[in-house]
């Protein structure tokens, strides 16, 4: 039948013949077929003539581009002049000469359904006797035609395309490359394509281990950036993603990397996490020498191949003596000075935690007392677009395509840093380190308006069935409340393309911000977000236990995770969100949820009392991660509710003390009756517990209490921290 491959026998090959072979078949005569060794003889004797004619002109380094249609440049308006190996060609100069050889459909396996071995780009790369060839195969034997059949060829095969390139020319350097990411828009990315892509990753890293090879990894420059990849199949590159391609690919074949970088977390007056391993890390030209001081110690690494280079430190205790780090690589020097050793913390969410203490109530008397000497430093993500009412500029739609967003320095606290920072992070921070005495950094990234999402790493979302759709058409998806796409429409009016990137698209905040510090250890979260998701607290009930093992997976450990409950508002939903919010404490471990309901405004979002909540994460963390047990760390928290006669029997953790915080008759608590009404009951404290008087007749099904969008329920313990609202069932 037309198309199909015989099966061929591997024979063992004498490595010292098969590297002396005058033609590229020779030691493969049994491999290849005799059309092809014909065409590749003629093409061989061809180019021995006008190669010994050119040679006395020019002798130039010759790069080899294989691949598939991402090689070619299928989709771009003129391959010839816009495709990757095009690019290359202007990028390396006259002293090299680069072709490109992609054919498009092309597998890798020979027993794939358009093998690339037999395609005449094949036989072209092998008389051009290239010095270096860049390989870029793999994606479209994830197909349903050739990987389930025959991916126990793939590391074979790779293996014979090298062996076969390495006949032609011993000395040639053959650069590997991951596969270019495949998009959530093609249509069977969670039926087949998503795992059987990630086992062709895999495989492509054994063949650079056991050939000795180069590696590219394509995908770590990609993955997190759709708008480069937008044709309808999500797999080509469009004319800025292959002009990225030649960029990535230019730089690990030259090891130019434009010199020494150190990550942006790194400035002058940092606080480093005591009791952690301290990681230094960075880029910088490949395979020279970065060394690094900090302090009385130093080390040195070699950059990898792709700049990659990392300085790991011991842990060291908390102190507050300002040490110096330096890091010189190849003559340059970068210096960072007043560094400390503390508690870090990072303060994230949406605007009530990117809330400045200058608009909070009394937080501008505190900015104006801030001392520079006190051991607090702050950093600030600013964002570099708001997402206010006003439609981006064409520079803040490139920077947030560019995932070049946020940007920020370690300050010292003084005014002008306070008066921009958290008020809720600023007001947690000074307590804990009023109590502690240790120097505390405080790192705030925050988005306001921004959905939870918007903060998940892409591979996360990716395999996860329920949440891998929201990855694709989020503008026009309901896993984004409609306020979020309203807003979302408005910021982006001028925007050129579809595929334009935005704060609350799924993954943006953690890619443009996140991914970038969880190298960098911290003591733990304290996050104030969930009224851009308001609307449906069931699926957000899905998504926040993902979100903070996600969280907690890049950095390597379980660190404490502190959450705001949402506070009162006329906003129908936000009793049930609330009580959701309630529900997560039991489903994350080692978390933790600050009560505001007692604080918010009827019609503002943004109420202006901020300290409260502040103050009351701080002593939530002193209690749990600090183990001040002498602190109340919570308002009551519902635990039980039990029939008994004609009364309700309800019981509470952190309960001591339970009074009203007006001294006045409880208020706030309604049945649920088998016919689906609320209705209010009399309820009153005894022993610290509370106990709902049952209506005559009336049969209950569940308890609530402050069961309104904004409510005045007045129940507080004897710190005067109020209890949860909540909705639960009545046991008999």
């Amino acid at each position: 039948m037309k198309g199909t491959l015989q099966s061929h026998k591997v024979t063992k090959i004498d490595k010292k013949q098969r590297n002396n072979s005058i033609f590229p078949f020779d030691n493969h005569s049994a491999l290849v077929p005799s059309w092809l060794k014909k065409i590749v003889t003629c093409l061989l004797f061809s180019s021995f003539f006008l190669q010994t004619n050119l040679f006395a002109q020019t002798h130039k380094i010759k790069i080899a581009c294989i691949g598939n249609s991402i090689t070619y440049g299928y989709t771009l308006p003129d391959p010839a002049t816009q495709s990757y190996p095009a690019l290359l060609q202007k990028k390396m100069g006259d002293g090299y000469e680069v072709r490109n050889f992609g054919h498009s459909g092309a597998t890798l396996m020979r027993k794939g359904y358009n093998p690339y071995y037999k395609t005449k780009e094949f036989a072209e790369a092998l008389a051009f006797k290239p010095n270096e060839v860049i390989i870029c195969l793999g994606v479209n034997d994830t197909d349903p035609r050739t990987w389930p059949n025959y991916k126990d060829d793939f590391i074979p095969d790779y293996n014979w395309l090298i062996d076969t390139l390495r006949s032609v020319n011993p000395k040639m350097k053959i650069y590997v490359c991951s596969l270019m990411p495949v998009f959530t828009a093609h249509p069977r990315f969670m039926s087949s394509t998503f795992t059987w892509y990630w086992e062709a990753q895999k495989k492509i890293r054994q063949v650079v281990k056991i050939n000795h090879t180069g590696f590219i990894d394509l995908y770590a420059y990609f993955f997190n950036r759709p708008n480069l990849i937008t044709d309808q199949w999500t797999l080509h590159p469009n004319v800025l993603g292959a002009e990225r391609m030649c960029n990535v690919i230019y730089k690990n074949i030259t090891g130019n990397f434009g010199g020494l970088k150190v990550a942006d977390i790194f400035t002058n007056n940092m606080v480093l996490q005591r009791n952690k391993p301290i990681h230094v890390w960075g880029i910088a030209n490949a395979e020279t020498i970065v060394k690094v001081s900090f302090g009385h110690k130093a080390d040195t690494a070699t950059t990898l191949s792709d700049g990659q280079w990392e300085v790991t430190f011991p842990a060291m205790p908390a102190s507050a003596e300002p040490v110096t780090m330096s890091i010189d690589n190849e003559g340059k020097e970068i210096k960072f000075k007043n560094m400390l050793v503390g508690d870090v913390w990072l303060c994230s969410g949406q605007s009530n935690m990117y809330y400045f203490i200058s608009e909070a109530k009394g937080g501008k008397e505190v900015a104006e007392k801030a001392d520079s000497n006190e051991n607090i430093r702050l950093f600030k993500y600013v964002p570099f677009a708001e997402t206010n009412d006003t439609p981006w500029d064409s520079l803040d739609l490139a920077k947030a395509n560019d995932l070049d967003f946020f940007h920020g320095t370690w300050k010292l606290n003084n005014e002008a840093a306070v008066d921009e920072f958290s008020a809720v992070g600023y007001w947690f921070g000074k307590k804990i380190q009023q109590e502690e005495k240790v120097p505390i950094g405080l790192i705030e990234l925050a988005v306001g308006g921004s959905p939870l999402i918007s903060w998940l790493d892409r591979i996360t979302l990716e395999k996860d069935p329920l949440f891998e759709p929201a990855l694709y058409g989020w503008r026009h998806s309901d896993y984004l409340m409609a306020w979020c796409r309203e807003r979302a429409d408005l910021n982006l009016k001028y925007a050129q393309s579809p595929f334009q990137r935005y704060a609350y698209e799924p993954c943006f905040n953690f890619e443009a911000g996140v991914a970038k510090i969880t190298n960098f250890p911290i003591k733990g979260v304290i996050w104030y977000q969930g009224e851009s998701d308001a609307d449906n607290p069931e699926l957000y009930s899905r998504l926040f236990p993902v979100f903070v093992k996600d969280w907690r997976s890049r950095w390597g450990y379980d660190f404490p995770f502190y959450y705001v409950q949402l506070p009162s508002i006329m906003r129908p939903s936000w009793n049930h969100f609330r009580n959701m919010q309630r529900k997560l404490l039991s489903v994350v471990p080692n978390s933790g949820m600050v009560v505001t309901s007692d604080l918010g405004d009827p019609t503002n979002v943004h109420y202006p009392n901020k300290k409260p909540v502040g103050l009351r994460m701080a002593d939530l963390v002193l209690h749990d991660t600090y183990g001040r047990k002498n602190i109340v760390p919570s308002g009551p928290l519902v635990t039980d509710a039990v029939k008994e006669g004609n009364k309700i029997e309800i019981s509470f953790l952190h309960s001591k003390g339970l009074k009203t915080s007006d001294d006045k008759p409880l208020i706030g608590f309604k049945i649920l009756n088998e016919k689906g009404y609320f209705v209010p009951v009399i309820a009153e404290i005894r022993e610290d517990k509370v106990f709902v008087h049952i209506p005559e007749g009336e049969t209950v099904k569940e308890v609530v209490y402050g069961w309104n969008a904004f409510t005045r329920a007045n129940l507080v313990n004897g710190a005067d921290l109020p209890a949860s609202t909540f909705k639960i069932k009545v046991k008999k």
